[in-house]
């Protein structure tokens, strides 16, 4: 019979090994959750401009949390397969989360929690994951596209490192993951052509610490993907991430790992939007290693408004009171809902 984890010391750390190249080591240190109870986790978040919490984040603290409450039957701990979950309320990075685990299922091959991550008593997100047994089984997979080698491309971070603006300077100095896309990017203007697919590498900024478990590979994968699975959208629309009055934020999110990885080497996300209505939009990516292997699908439909969106009865541009933008509302990037 697979025994429960024991109940851990109050304040116990939830460990996660620890590098000191930044801006990895911020990230890495806010993947580090104090262990309230059996069940119960705390954690903080990284800053942002916006002030609210990137759900990358709050999406990796969560399957960690959950993933500490797996029975080990001798074979070691079940491992990540599939997420899905739902970002409620905006999340406010000044304040502590607490992330309560639901056991809902052990059976002979999966486990089964849901994880509510709660700020005052109220959650921003609540996400369900599934964990298994390394099992046998019949095997196919999708076959990689042709893509130009990731190091032939133009770095996200050398266009930060170029642009004079708040926002920029931000994602240069805290970015942890290296974007390259293979189609022209829309951090500052729409791409020219029109279209619902692109494709880009992303791999770890810097070296990661050893000891990262596949666990830790995944949950950082999660941290990874959620900044750039609603660009698909906005490429449709010809919408940069500087179109003015651009509002964007994730609603829910699915995520299925297929086989190991590695966020420190090169990952190639295939990306397309399927369908955009009604304020929102629904991005998918199917995630390949540089051997052309398929390790991970994931799908997220988000909030993509505009004040062209706007519908019968709302205001003119011209007839609304003139507003300042602060640099964070001229520039968007993903947070919660």
């Amino acid at each position: 019979m697979p025994q429960l984890p024991e109940a851990p010391d109050a304040a116990a750390v939830l460990d996660v090994p620890q590098t000191d190249a930044e801006p990895m080591a911020t990230v890495l240190s806010t993947l580090r959750l104090t262990r309230l109870g059996p069940d119960e986790f705390a954690g903080t978040s990284l800053p942002q401009l916006s002030g609210r919490i990137y759900g990358g984040q709050v999406l990796a603290q969560s399957v960690l949390a959950a993933a500490a409450t797996l029975p080990d039957d001798g074979d070691g701990r079940r491992q990540l397969h599939s997420v899905h979950g739902y970002f409620l309320r905006p999340g406010k990075v000044e304040l502590p989360i607490t992330f309560a685990v639901e056991r809902l299922h052990d059976g002979r091959s999966f486990s089964t929690r849901r994880t509510h991550a709660l700020q005052q008593g109220k959650p921003i997100l609540s996400l369900i994951s599934s964990y298994q047994e390394d099992q046998p089984g019949r095997e196919h997979a999708a076959a990689a596209p042709e893509a130009p080698d990731p190091e032939s491309l133009r770095s996200a971070l050398t266009l930060f490192d170029e642009v004079d603006h708040p926002v920029a300077k931000f994602m240069s100095s805290t970015a942890a993951f290296d974007i390259r896309h293979v189609e022209q990017d829309i951090y500052l203007r729409g791409a020219g052509e029109r279209t619902d697919a692109q494709m880009l590498w992303m791999r770890a900024r810097s070296p990661l610490p050893a000891g990262l478990t596949q666990l830790q590979h995944r949950a950082l994968l999660a941290y990874a993907c959620d900044q750039v699975l609603l660009e698909p959208v906005l490429r449709r629309h010809g919408l940069s991430w500087r179109t003015p009055g651009l509002s964007v934020a994730s609603l829910d999110h699915g995520m299925w790992w297929h086989r190991p990885l590695d966020v420190g080497q090169w990952l190639l996300y295939v990306q397309e939007s399927p369908s955009a209505q009604g304020g929102r939009g629904l991005g998918i990516a199917k995630v390949f290693d540089t051997a052309g292997t398929h390790v991970a699908t994931v799908a997220q439909e988000g909030m993509v408004r505009v004040p062209d969106d706007a519908g019968p009865g709302a205001r003119p541009a011209a007839d609304r009171p003139p507003s300042v933008p602060r640099p964070d509302e001229e520039w968007k990037r993903p947070s919660l809902r």
